[in-house]
């Protein structure tokens, strides 16, 4: 079905969508702390990109409401929700046991405003999903989002809350099937996790695999149970370029997109997965990037587009502001315009940026391979899956602010929240070891345990056993979740790339 995805022009001849694109001034205001190299900063770099671009005024500017407690507790543990909500880095000496129980310390630390950040980024992508739902917008986008490793009780590479589950969560309220695909470099395995078992959402995660953090997704983690085919992962190798990439891809996506035939799509757009990524290995141009969210729209399909990883931070700002054009059908130029963060973009000060003359190590043959496994896999399903009617669970009530109507003025103003973060972080690179039998007969939660055997940065992690294994929120035919194994011992070591 390649053909039937074909991207669609740019330009004036573009086919135009209704676009809701949420961010909130704040959030380029929390900072996860020295040496560390997720920086909220690069959301406020994109957005300031997006302002003197000119595509601000092509889009309805949304401010996003916080997510309450109860939304999160949708699909995050109670004690969880509550732990965040409550730590402070003052306080967080006196929890030493629950921060080990969470997973909260090294690569997920406690800083000022954590629970408020979390409340902003996942207010956002439920914000986007109720948009799609209620019809008002074709495309959502959420920069601040896309945090795909946390767990239903504890943290996990940078990901606090989980706020892709969350916007599936809310899309199944209304579309039978949920498409995800994940193109940031790490696996998205927090989603995956949380869609195992179930036909009604179907996860496809494009990443490096190996040794490499999560250490998951192997080509042949495939689903569980009624969701047994409906997790698709396309492991890649260092070096892997546009050309190579795509003739995974699209191919991949024609024929999930005629398969699966989802009612809505989501597709996190990690940028770590670009050239020249801090703690990346992959040799993607940001066009070559953009062509994943350009062959996504081209389907007409709602789509929820959000962020993910990246810590380059010019080339995420970069990546996502030329991506949002592709979102609306606009042709950006290369010359970047002058704008508060523009020493950051040189020498060139250009939009677009060459991949590096890496070597590609993902061979025409092994990559044949997992195309060709994957196919196979999708030819098992006949056809979509069907849900028995129920009564639809109520909306979830986030009453948005419209920057329209809060601040005709500043929403077009260039000079809008543009204080500059200049901390500069080094990078770290976070690798795991993960072993998974395979063998169908093997039971669910087995499977589980081995693949989960894991610990991050610098010390053992304990995680207390999880009981229930189903989301809460939904009245139809519920996803199952999978169950937290009872203790991760082995341990993974930074190493600075």
């Amino acid at each position: 079905m390649e053909s039937g995805g074909n991207s669609l022009p740019s330009g004036p001849d573009g086919v135009k969508r209704k676009i809701s694109y949420f961010y909130d001034p704040e959030v380029g205001n929390y900072y996860y702390g020295q040496g560390h190299p997720m920086k909220p900063h690069r959301i406020r770099m994109t957005h300031a990109l997006l302002a003197h671009y000119g595509l601000l005024q092509h889009m309805q500017v949304i401010k996003p409401t916080a997510a309450k407690d109860r939304d999160l507790c949708k699909f995050h543990a109670d004690d969880y929700v509550a732990f965040l909500r409550g730590i402070t880095p003052e306080t967080q000496q006196d929890q030493l046991r629950q921060l080990k129980r969470f997973n909260v310390g090294e690569d997920c630390p406690v800083f000022d405003g954590l629970y408020s950040f979390c409340q902003t980024y996942a207010g956002g992508s439920v914000g986007g999903a109720l948009r799609l739902n209620q019809g008002v917008s074709d495309i959502a986008i959420n920069w601040a989002g896309g945090l795909h490793h946390a767990k239903k009780c504890e943290a996990s590479g940078f990901c606090y809350v989980n706020d892709i589950v969350l916007a599936i969560l809310e899309l199944l309220k209304i579309h039978e099937r949920v498409l995800y695909v994940d193109i940031d470099i790490h696996h998205g395995d927090g989603v995956e996790e949380a869609f195992y078992a179930t036909d009604r959402v179907m996860t496809v995660s494009f990443h490096k695999f190996g040794d490499y953090f999560p250490g998951t997704g192997d080509v042949r983690d495939i689903g569980y149970g009624t969701g047994k085919y409906y997790s698709l992962n396309v492991p890649l190798d260092d070096g892997i370029d546009d050309e190579t990439y795509h003739s995974l891809f699209k191919p991949i996506m024609g024929k999930v997109m005629e398969i699966f035939k989802p009612g809505a799509v989501v597709l996190q757009c990690g940028a770590d997965s670009l050239s020249g990524d801090r703690l990346g290995c992959f040799n993607l141009s940001i066009k070559g990037h953009a062509e994943c969210v350009k062959y996504m729209r081209s389907f007409n399909v709602p789509l929820l587009l959000l962020g993910g990883g990246g810590y380059t931070i010019r080339n995420v700002a970069r990546c996502w502001c030329y991506e949002t054009g592709v979102a609306l059908g606009i042709e950006l130029d290369d010359k970047m315009p002058q704008h508060e963060y523009y020493e950051y973009f040189g020498p060139d000060y250009a939009l677009h940026v060459a991949p590096s003359n890496m070597e590609n190590k993902n061979s025409r043959p092994l990559l044949d391979d997992i195309r060709s496994k994957l196919l196979e896999n999708l030819s098992r399903l006949q056809h979509a899956p069907s849900v028995p009617f129920q009564e639809r669970p109520p909306n979830t009530e986030l009453q948005e602010r419209d920057e329209d109507d809060e601040d005709r003025d500043e929403r077009w103003d260039p000079d809008f929240d543009m204080d500059v973060d200049s901390n500069s972080l080094t990078g770290r690179v976070k690798s795991e070891y993960a072993e998974a039998e395979h063998k169908d007969a093997e039971s669910y939660h087995n499977h589980l345990d081995s693949r989960r055997d894991t610990v991050t940065s610098f010390k053992d992690i304990a995680c207390s056993k999880v009981t229930g294994s189903r989301v809460d929120s939904m009245a139809v035919d519920e996803p199952f979740i999978k169950e937290e194994q009872d203790k991760l011992a082995e341990h993974s070591d930074y190493k600075p790339r």
